[in-house]
């Protein structure tokens, strides 16, 4: 048994330190690729100990934090990796977040250093925390020159030893508009994310491509097994539909992570099936609904096992459907994962009959040590059994069905209750997109004097389809039951979404809002 694999097998151990096994296993095996060229094992362990060794001069010790605010890149991916070497904390940030919202955030970590390109500077402009250096990863003027802050070759740092509860990064959860939640996980949560990776593959000769930001915990929990396991990564900063297929190809792709808005345009692109996509084993998914014809449709035209993880940046615990294996419940988001135990509880607090639907609350080795600074939020995002045992509030309402798989049928804040009856809007969802005309659509609740809330569809159609709004609103209400009808629907050109997928609903009542 290699070194590595011993190291893997244990209950916990440090990432970096597996790059490092790696590197002394395999030194020329590529680790990272992207538009720019590749780098090897050996090199990447050796730009860690610089990343390192120049975070520890800097005066960063152990728990100490960096933001980083890019595209994703090998050198983004390096110096993720090196900040673990040196037990640093790393904030990644999106940089289509507001310019104020981005202040926040840095101000919120305690970023001592902020590493940035060119794009991210533009968008911050000067409204970042003064005092913070700025490094630039693309040798743009938006800061100083990576290569000139890094310390000379050769140079390693003091040896660093985390713990399960050392803080690995913080995720902010909603850096767009409001106030950003820093998200902090442990050394331990993502460990247990690496030792969930054995079951799909992972390892020397595998190739992982990641177009979803490095910034998203979506992008992470695949990027980090991969990189244990000792696979390569494939990095594609900017998704486009073709560009994927033929990465793909030209690599021979073994493993993904994909949501489910980038599946339904790979799906649809007209080249789809002349691309040789033969090598996958693994396409994972996760953060937003996926649904079920969807999940069909890959399996059927897509070589490879399909995998969709639910769970929440949070943690707590996930559910894993195997689609490939149980192809009768792609309604579903599967089993509780081992070491996961998923309850369902009433607005009360209490546990909820089998059967019976409820709010979702998880527990596992996986989860989130609190909101950065965010106490009471903290506490508003718990729930504890009568033994005092801690689970994650997921926000989502669902039921198991007999065979123990969840069944999701909304966010609870998504729930629109109208007369008193509550509508699911993915009900009324999976309704319209049965319809040939509709390519995709969202529901939301409007305030309604009558009845308090009503539901409104959002639609997107089908190319080469002109069904009239009318005609597809009679439709639809003709297949939903009276208390579920909605009251307009309006034709959309795009659903406005998050860079990973999550349809921005409060930007669609906005739109009402103002007319």
């Amino acid at each position: 048994m290699s070194q590595s694999e011993n190291l893997l097998g244990r209950e916990f151990g440090a990432i970096a330190e597996l790059v490092g096994l790696h590197a002394a296993e395999a030194p020329d095996r590529i680790a990272l690729i992207d538009p720019a060229g590749t780098l090897s094992y050996g090199e990447l362990d050796a730009l860690m100990d610089r990343i390192a060794a120049s975070l520890q001069r800097d005066g960063l010790e152990p728990g100490g934090a960096i933001a980083i605010c890019a595209a994703s890149s090998a050198r983004y991916a390096a110096l993720f990796l090196g900040a673990l070497r040196a037990g640093v904390v790393v904030a990644p940030l999106a940089p289509g977040s507001s310019p104020e919202s981005l202040a926040r955030m840095m101000a919120d970590a305690d970023a001592r250093l902020l590493f940035l390109d060119a794009a991210a500077a533009e968008v911050i402009g000067p409204s970042a925390p003064t005092g913070i250096p700025r490094i630039a990863l693309d040798a743009s003027p938006a800061g100083i020159d990576f290569e000139r802050w890094l310390l000379p070759a050769g140079a390693s740092p003091a040896p660093v030893a985390p713990e399960p509860a050392w803080p690995l990064n913080i995720i902010y959860s909603s850096g767009t508009t409001g106030e950003p939640k820093g998200i902090v996980q442990g050394h331990g949560m993502r460990w247990a994310h690496v030792r969930r990776g054995a079951r799909y593959g992972y390892g020397a000769g595998k190739l992982t491509l990641l177009s979803t930001p490095l910034y998203s915990n979506t992008t992470l929990v695949v990027f980090f097994p991969s990189i244990a396991y000792g696979g390569s990564v494939v990095l594609m900063p900017k998704f486009d539909a073709g560009g994927y297929l033929a990465l793909a190809q030209q690599h021979g792709i073994t493993h993904t992570m994909l949501v489910p808005v980038q599946y339904r345009r790979l799906m649809a692109h007209p080249d789809f099936d002349r691309f040789d996509l033969s090598r996958f084993e693994y396409k994972f998914s996760t953060s937003a609904p996926f649904d079920a014809a969807l999940k069909a449709d890959v399996l059927a035209r897509w070589p490879g096992g399909l995998v969709e993880f639910y769970g929440m940046t949070e943690g707590g615990g996930t559910c894993i459907l195997e689609a490939h294996l149980h192809p009768a419940k792609l309604h579903t988001v599967g089993r509780p994962a081992e070491g996961s135990d998923i309850r369902l509880i009433d607005d009360d607090g209490q546990e909820v009959a089998r059967g019976e639907a409820g709010e979702v609350v998880g527990n596992s080795a996986g989860m989130m040590v609190g909101y950065h600074r965010l106490p009471e939020k903290t506490r508003e995002a718990e729930w504890f059994d009568a033994s005092g045992k801690r689970f994650i509030r997921t926000g989502d309402v669902g039921r198991f069905d007999e065979d123990g798989f969840l069944v999701l049928l909304d966010r609870k804040k998504d729930l629109v209750i109208s007369g008193g009856f509550n509508i699911y809007p993915s009900d009324l969802e999976a309704v319209l997109r049965s319809h040939p005309a509709v390519a995709d659509t969202s529901v939301i609740g409007m305030p309604s004097r009558e009845w308090g809330e009503t539901p409104v569809a959002f639609v997107v159609r089908t190319v080469g389809q002109d069904a009239a709004a009318d005609e597809l609103l009679g439709w639809t209400n003709s297949r939903l039951g009276k208390t579920q009808r909605l009251s307009a629907l309006h034709f959309i050109d795009e659903l406005p979404r998050s860079p990973i997928g999550k349809v921005l609903k409060r930007e669609l009542r906005n739109r009402l809002e103002r007319g």
